[in-house]
């Protein structure tokens, strides 16, 4: 089931890893990153040609680069929201104008984007958006809070999926608006420190934000179709990449099993096995569904395979190293933050894979609901 690479994908991948080996160390940080990759016309491949500054690419060619990217270790995206998510949603959805002010930035890796759905007190429940977005002349004024904001602390603008009909309930009455993030006083970004020492999720306050009429997307009270349609984009050629980022994981495991002896428990060689085999399954799942369009439930499947998957390879690799999976590689009794390795970073926050993009609860309502066609849950204040 692997993709027929032709000549001409070969060579496409070829050039790719050239330029990956030449650009990709020493490490930079992740803005003039993403400006690098930008002014090579690397981001925004699977775009339509329009004039934004990206060069366009198969559906393969997608694929190689993905996985070329994964393979040479080149330093971590933060441009990929803007990309991979914001800007499929501005060609289905954008006008011509929202399209020639925001893509091009974004091909360009001038302008990053963080993603405000989740609310405190909604869960992972989309449709219970409390954050206001009232109409005052040529602007919205927006006031709420969002939380789990993934790079929020680095991004120059947010989606944010705001209330603009204050009589409304559930998805009704929703917008989908374009927030730029410098505005001093009006927006506040917190850190949310995690167990893993990092702070990539945040909390955002809106105390009275701004965001222009002609930067809402698909029209007022449009912004849950808006939504939908752009956590639909969020399954891709990504997945292909990600799951060369979790076969190198696996090695490690593996290499760290045979170093301390834990392999030879038939138990955890059991156990090892079934970790590559279900990387391969789902490598075959993602190639079966890249792509594809109207099945409601592949990216519900995928999330469930992916996420428990990763959490019980996280469990292996402390278990396989026994004891000293429970020393740091630094002294930890220091005033300073602490240092994980990979494989305690690994376990530590793969914890949080089952709960973050949709829930495991979340994703099996979707099936149910959507595919399955189950009876829908009742939703209602207990």
């Amino acid at each position: 089931m692997d993709f027929e690479f032709t000549s001409e994908d070969q060579a496409f991948r070829t050039e790719a890893r050239a330029w990956l080996t030449a650009h990709a160390e020493p490490v930079q940080d992740r803005r003039t990153w993403e400006r690098t990759l930008g002014k090579a016309g690397w981001i925004g491949l699977g775009w339509p040609e329009g004039g934004y500054g990206n060069r366009t690419a198969g559906l393969t060619q997608q694929v190689a680069w993905a996985e070329e990217y994964a393979r040479s270790g080149a330093p971590p995206r933060s441009g990929h929201i803007g990309e991979n998510l914001l800007a499929p949603t501005l060609i289905a959805h954008g006008t011509d104008e929202q399209k020639s002010r925001f893509l091009p930035p974004i091909a360009a890796g001038e302008e990053l984007w963080c993603q405000g759905y989740s609310e405190p007190g909604a869960g992972s429940d989309l449709a219970g958006v409390r954050t206001s977005a009232v109409r005052e002349g040529a602007s919205y004024r927006i006031s709420g809070q969002k939380i789990w904001t993934s790079l929020a602390h680095e991004a120059d603008w947010c989606f944010v999926l705001a209330r603009t009909d204050p009589g409304s309930r559930r998805h009704h009455g929703l917008s989908f608006l374009l927030v730029p993030m410098d505005q001093p006083g009006r927006i506040e970004v917190r850190p949310i420190r995690q167990m893993t020492g990092t702070s990539d999720f945040n909390e955002v306050f809106f105390d009275g934000a701004r965001a222009r009429v002609e930067h809402v997307v698909g029209g007022e009270g449009q912004g849950w179709r808006v939504a939908m349609s752009l956590l639909g984009f969020e399954r891709g050629v990504s997945t292909l990449a990600q799951q060369i980022g979790f076969a190198e994981e696996l090695g490690r495991v593996v290499r760290a099993a045979v170093r301390t002896g834990a392999v030879d428990d038939p138990v955890v060689r059991a156990r090892l096995v079934r970790q590559w085999a279900e990387l391969r399954a789902m490598r075959w799942n993602a190639l079966r569904t890249l792509g594809g369009s109207g099945d409601a439930g592949a990216p519900s499947v995928a999330k469930l395979l992916w996420a428990n998957w990763h959490q019980r390879l996280g469990e292996l690799a402390v278990e396989v190293r026994g004891a000293e999976a429970s020393v740091g590689p630094v002294d930890w009794s220091s005033s300073a933050p602490y240092e994980l390795d990979p494989d305690q970073h690994l376990f530590l926050f793969s914890r949080a894979d089952t709960i973050y993009g949709g829930s495991d609860q979340v994703q099996r309502t979707i099936i149910a609901e959507r595919v399955l066609g189950l009876p829908r849950e009742p939703k209602g204040v207990v």
